[in-house]
């Protein structure tokens, strides 16, 4: 028992932290910088945490959502923002095929417009089709979409790689996508 709460802590805090360092840092009194990092001392002071249980929680992150500086005394959401940073991650040359995870409600109108990035900076693509499944089941019943970045390339568009691997585009159009 001792240790599902924990687990339960654990996912907790990193859901409070996605919310700061992501979208909202003003609600703990924070500032990020133009790169989106923010002092980890400022971080624990903020949300009333030990370092200790903010090296848990990004240890323990499977999709290593969080990153510490080089010194370790910055911390930054790798991807996924919704305020204005500019991450710093230069252009990259993706693999063909890659994948996005959503669910069959959304699918008509993904199928029709293409995928956008919504209230986020970029679009985010998985590199494998298990990832993307992993995040659309978040929502419900998983449905895998193939992207066909090779071709995206061709047109002319960008693709960045964030720290976590997550691939991150402008946008992509509805004649790239194809059910994996």
């Amino acid at each position: 028992m001792g240790s599902r709460r924990a687990g339960a802590d654990v996912v907790r805090l990193s859901r409070r932290l996605s919310h700061v360092l992501r979208h909202a840092p003003d609600s703990a009194g924070l500032t990020l910088d133009d790169a989106g990092w923010v002092g980890v001392d400022d971080l624990l002071a903020a949300l009333q945490l030990t370092r200790s249980q903010l090296d848990d929680v990004v240890g323990r992150n499977d999709k290593r959502r969080f990153a510490f500086d080089d010194s370790g005394t910055r911390i930054r959401a790798s991807q996924g923002h919704s305020v204005p940073v500019a991450l710093g991650y230069g252009p990259a040359v993706p693999p063909d095929d890659l994948f996005h995870g959503t669910v069959e409600r959304f699918l008509a109108a993904i199928l029709a417009e293409g995928l956008r990035p919504g209230s986020r900076h970029a679009v985010h693509l998985s590199p494998n089709a298990e990832t993307a499944r992993r995040v659309g089941a978040r929502r419900g019943r998983p449905v895998v979409l193939r992207v066909d970045a090779a071709a995206m390339v061709q047109d002319g568009a960008t693709f960045t790689r964030s720290a976590n691997g997550v691939w991150l585009v402008d946008a992509v159009p509805p004649h790239r996508l194809s059910r994996a």
